[in-house]
């Protein structure tokens, strides 16, 4: 599939196939706004927030290798809640409709997070009223992050599935309730085959048959993968390590957390693997046939680009690229 072709995931449409994903380069009003502007990318994903805002320390940062195009971040979610981002997302589209002169529109994708399935319920009520304007029914997705790996003391949920159930179970039953409504899931990196059987196992949990289409599921999109965790880099492999807030000196190590979560070259390997496993897997199994992926990690040129497609990724996302080159990493993807 090339990056030209409209990809339909559900009732969203995403042209071209390529998009950011939920990082720290997406985290204000100008940047989502300048991601949406350009003709470049066929969706926005906002940056992971939850529902009353995260509480991020001044010890968080990201660092790029000098070796490569790898970063290494320390950033949990945003500090900012869901509601900044739907506001944002309201001013956003709303905007690109009084100037659309009847253009097809991007959608967004709103990366959000919980802790229970009681902390979910509102945030997903949120989502949905924003979504009750007609014209930004097809323009918005939910995608749920199971896998920051610098929360500190909680493990991502993503590597234990049936901790996440009642959160799947809970995104499940307002699929039932309005079909119209796009979710899908950001998930760890995977290492051993039974990772990927025991999420698929899960996903089948939320089959359904549907008079028309047949058998579905609730869940319309993976996305593979978000950073890997317990990664260290020292100073001398990083461009520029981050400062102690405190003492404003270098510390041991690239970031003063130590260890944080590594992207871009490092990974792709990896995230391929993911792409590719999830790929063949659902393929097998009536109901998540219709589960597309969006394969993110280490997509930091073309020829990365084209491999992705060719692991099985329907949709592309970036982060580290877009860190590092801001909106000009997609007119280099797109060369």
């Amino acid at each position: 599939m090339g990056q030209g072709e409209p990809v339909q995931i559900k009732s969203i449409t995403i042209s071209p196939a390529l998009i950011n994903t939920a990082c720290a380069w997406a985290s204000s009003f100008d940047q989502l706004q300048a991601l949406y502007l350009t003709s470049l990318t066929g969706a926005v994903t906002t940056r992971t927030s939850t529902l009353n805002g995260y509480d991020e320390s001044s010890s968080c940062g990201v660092v790029f290798t000098s070796s490569s195009t790898s970063s290494l971040n320390s950033y949990g979610y945003s500090p900012l809640p869901l509601s900044v981002y739907l506001g944002w997302v309201k001013e956003i589209l709303s905007d690109a409709i009084a100037s659309s002169n009847k253009k097809p529109l991007k959608p967004f994708i709103i990366s959000i997070t919980a802790c229970s399935a009681e902390e979910l319920i509102p945030m997903i009520a949120l989502v949905q009223e924003l979504r009750s304007t007609p014209m930004f029914s097809s323009l918005i997705a939910i995608e749920l992050n199971t896998s920051c790996p610098n929360v500190s003391h909680a493990s991502p949920s993503g590597y234990v599935p049936s901790s996440i159930r009642p959160l799947l179970r809970t995104l499940y039953e307002a699929h039932m309730r309005d079909k119209s409504l796009v979710i899908g899931l950001k998930l760890p990196p995977y290492t051993h085959r039974g990772q990927f059987d025991n999420m698929i196992s899960l996903l089948m949990e939320f089959n359904y048959d549907d008079a028309n289409k047949g058998r579905c599921n609730s869940f319309a999109f993976l996305t593979c993968t978000n950073t890997l965790g317990n990664s260290l880099l020292f100073p001398d492999q990083v461009t520029e390590a981050l400062t102690t807030p405190e003492s404003k000196v270098t510390t041991e190590f690239a970031v003063p957390t130590a260890v944080g979560g590594l992207a871009g070259d490092a990974i792709h390997a990896v995230s391929l693997g993911n792409v590719y496993t999830f790929h063949q897997l659902l393929l097998e199994n009536d109901g998540l046939r219709g589960i597309s992926i969006i394969g993110v990690g280490g997509v930091t040129s073309p020829a990365a680009l084209a491999r992705m497609h060719k692991a099985g990724a329907s949709v592309v996302g970036i982060a580290t690229l877009l860190g590092k080159e801001g909106i000009r990493a997609f007119e280099l993807l797109s060369n």
